[in-house]
């Protein structure tokens, strides 16, 4: 188990470039899903969201309600930056954040590499704070690693695990491995999860 995965911890993975679970672009998987949405209005989320692929595909795309939490302030200022344009437009908000902190109610929550950023023993609380956040008939999605790591981050899991955590709070539709989740050809073993 690291040292504490705080502010400090993130910051300096980002100004020295560690950030080896970055793919470099939006997840197949996750822009998959995105291409079949019609709503263009709902308000989404992306806690942890790193590097913002899915969000700038997203605004790139005509989405108009885009929030985006790090807990890194590097990369959070980095993000204002890059997002400028949308920000200016009111089309987008990156905020310097704990996850754990965050009241507001989305219509959408994207996962992708948060939940194996945290610490596993806050995995609980995670899914209690995603259902908090949801709007009622609100959608959490996402990809989590369906493999094991030897320490972490990032820290893996499996699908019989992730289901200890969700059942009772969602109505889990699909929870599978993705076909279209590779990076550089090889496959990252990620299962797709679209809980209600």
């Amino acid at each position: 188990m690291k040292e504490n995965l705080d502010d400090n911890y993130w910051s300096s993975r980002y100004k020295s470039n560690l950030t080896g679970w970055d793919i470099g672009n939006v997840a197949l998987p996750l822009k998959a899903y995105f291409e079949q949405l019609n709503d263009k209005s709902i308000k989404i989320l992306i806690p942890g969201c790193g590097n913002a692929h899915e969000a700038k595909y997203l605004l790139e795309n005509g989405f108009t309600d885009v929030t985006l939490i790090d807990i890194s302030e590097v990369l959070v200022e980095k993000l204002k930056n890059e997002l400028n344009e949308y920000m200016q437009k009111g089309l987008c908000r990156v905020i310097h954040q704990d996850f754990f902190e965050h009241q507001a109610q989305y219509d959408l929550i994207i996962e992708q590499t948060f939940f194996c950023a945290i610490n596993p023993d806050l995995r609980s609380q995670y899914a209690n704070k995603m259902y908090e956040l949801l709007k009622p008939n609100g959608k959490l999605v996402g990809v989590m690693f369906n493999r094991e790591f030897i320490g972490g981050p990032p820290f893996g899991g499996t699908k019989a695990e992730y289901l200890t955590y969700f059942e009772a709070l969602f109505s889990i539709k699909i929870m599978e491995d993705c076909y279209n989740s590779k990076n550089n050809g090889t496959s990252l073993r990620r299962c797709a999860v679209v809980l209600f």
